[in-house]
């Protein structure tokens, strides 16, 4: 009862910050620019959004398989949809999809283990890219974002590109910052920081590394491109960088657990991130209600394939 109760604050907060975001933006407004939105850009946008989400579940598959879990690609597609499906319908923001397909892994007789690992650092994989990619395109609008921020457009973009280019070596850290943990292992130690140094270490690390990176950077490119067809309908024409710099603020702020779907969170950080690129927010206010139903779109199928009979298992295929 008290978890259901959370959940339903979570539900209602996030609520109350889309209507207050709504009423700063004009209501009226904002379902103006969404009547005239423009239906071409908004199906290359939901195109660009399912992309991005069918290279998310391969992504996962493969860190999957590294890990000693058997998924097949169909079974990975199923599970990420059905789990998005619950991401939209639940309080929580992606907790609940994530816990979901980790339990699939296991009920299909896949290691407890290896399959929760894989689900976080999934996850983690494509956070790491999103602040990556979000940190090059601050640097990249560092004349446009310096004045917001109080400091000079070089020194934003010097910080913004020392800062990504550490962001995106940590990974490859790891074994060496594990290497302790790896050793209490190897003699009987425990513990989850332990099972992390175990996979740090596993045979082929860094060629895993190199695949879940540009399989990540693949991810956030569609995504980044679904958010801009998604502007572009509503008449909005803003540079690549722009919208790199974008999607880092609005995804991290939509998968904030204080919400259903995202709703509220994610078009609160859309009027705040694109404001200093002259957005009006009720236009802002339409691209993160664009994107919001992107994921809808995609729920619905997720939706529809809990009543569909599972096929092949969970064996790999090809």
């Amino acid at each position: 009862m008290k978890r259901s109760r959370k959940a339903l604050w979570r539900a209602l907060l996030g609520l109350a910050l889309l209507a207050a975001v709504l009423a700063l933006a004009d209501v009226g407004r904002v379902l103006a620019r969404l009547r005239e939105a423009q239906w071409g850009w908004l199906a290359a946008g939901l195109l660009a959004a399912v992309a991005s989400n069918v290279v998310s579940a391969l992504r996962w598959r493969a860190l999957a398989r590294w890990l000693g879990c058997e998924l097949g690609a169909g079974q990975a597609n199923r599970w990420y949809f059905q789990a998005m499906s619950l991401n939209a319908l639940l309080p929580g923001a992606v907790v609940g999809g994530d816990v979901y397909r980790a339990v699939q892994l296991r009920r299909a007789g896949q290691p407890g283990a290896a399959a929760g690992w894989s689900v976080l650092l999934d996850r983690l994989s494509g956070l790491w890219m999103l602040c990556a990619l979000g940190g090059v395109g601050a640097a990249a609008c560092a004349d446009v974002l310096a004045p917001w921020l109080r400091l000079a457009p070089g020194v934003l973009a010097a910080l913004a590109l020392a800062g990504t280019a550490l962001w995106l070596a940590l990974p490859w850290a790891l074994p060496w910052l594990l290497r302790g943990s790896h050793a209490r292992a190897q003699v009987g130690g425990g513990g989850w920081l332990a099972t992390l140094a175990a996979a740090a270490h596993r045979p082929g690390f860094g060629a895993q590394l190199g695949w879940q990176s540009l399989a990540s950077l693949a991810v956030q490119v569609l995504s980044a491109a679904a958010l801009a067809c998604g502007g572009m309908a509503l008449g909005l024409r803003l540079g690549v960088a722009a919208w790199a710099f974008a999607i880092a603020p609005v995804f991290l702020m939509a998968a904030l657990p204080v919400s259903v779907g995202g709703w509220g969170t994610r078009e609160a950080a859309a009027v705040a991130a694109l404001a200093p690129f002259g957005v009006a927010p009720a236009a802002a206010v339409g691209v993160g209600m664009i994107y919001g139903l992107y994921g809808v779109a995609q729920a619905l199928l997720g939706a529809l394939a809990f009543g569909l009979p599972a096929r092949g298992g969970g064996a790999p295929t090809g």
